[in-house]
């Protein structure tokens, strides 16, 4: 009798975790995240076409976008979605009927960022990391840095090809501006070394102190003991504990790390 209820309890314990392993199984291999539309009470959806009528322009190259791809079947207040402009906006039945207006029954994501979290719930979780841009406090928005009816995404608002660090330099400027001595990380790009929604780690820094320099600029262990950095001894014996006094850059040595206009290593 202990016998049975011990095979019983096993099997049951087997099918709890064959369950648990195909429900994990199911969920690790879908490749998209469905979110519905926004819902606007009162509003049912009209299709994008209607949308034209005010928004020529915006409408035009939002179809080139990977964004007017979106398409969910819509269910109870969301039938007639056909994805487009109302994937983000909401319906926009009275939108219209109100003759347009700027934020008349509509959705607007610049002021309001969970319309674009519904979806892109890794940036939310980023936002609220212990460092990050000033998104979820109101002092900026995902259109700040995206445009999000463009043919490219990560180009800023307006312009259809941009160069590296485009979407940066509108407000950090000194940061991006062009150096006699540059720092070859720049030109590859500022998410090099930042997280650009949010860090665990100050300055939004994707590693933390040497290791992110390190990273690119490998240690040498010389013949005498000593470690070089780009042909420069930085540890061992003698005055060259560069290593021992701290971060590249916060130990007073490289603190121009965007560029320099003054020192080939990288210094005011």
């Amino acid at each position: 009798m202990k016998q049975l209820k011990s095979t019983k309890s096993l099997t049951i314990t087997a099918i709890g975790v064959l369950a648990a392993a195909v429900l994990v199984i199911s969920c690790a291999t879908v490749k998209r995240v469905i979110a519905p539309p926004p819902i606007i009470p009162g509003a049912k959806f009209v299709g994008m076409d209607q949308c034209t009528a005010c928004h020529e322009s915006i409408v035009k190259n939002f179809k080139l976008t990977q964004h007017s791809r979106l398409e969910i079947p819509g269910e109870g207040d969301r039938v007639g979605f056909a994805g487009g402009c109302e994937s983000c906006h909401g319906p926009g039945s009275l939108h219209v009927d109100a003759g347009g207006g700027r934020g008349k029954f509509i959705v607007n994501p610049k002021k309001e960022p969970e319309s674009c979290f519904q979806c892109h719930l890794d940036k939310k979780a980023e936002f609220h990391l212990q460092y990050h841009h000033p998104l979820i406090e109101g002092k900026m928005s995902c259109t700040s840095c995206h445009d999000p009816h463009g043919a490219n995404i990560n180009t800023p608002k307006g312009a259809f090809v941009a160069r590296v660090n485009a979407q940066c330099a509108q407000c950090h400027r000194e940061q991006t501006k062009p150096h006699v001595f540059e720092h070859e990380a720049v030109r590859e790009g500022c998410v090099t070394c930042h997280q650009v929604h949010g860090s665990i780690n100050p300055k939004m820094l994707t590693e933390r102190d040497n290791n992110l320099c390190l990273k690119c600029h490998a240690q040498v262990a010389g013949l005498s003991g000593q470690v070089f950095i780009g042909q420069m001894p930085h540890a061992g014996f003698g005055p060259s504990q560069f290593l021992q006094r701290g971060g590249c850059y916060s130990a007073g040595c490289h603190t121009a790390v965007h560029g320099s206009d003054l020192n080939s290593h990288l210094r005011y």
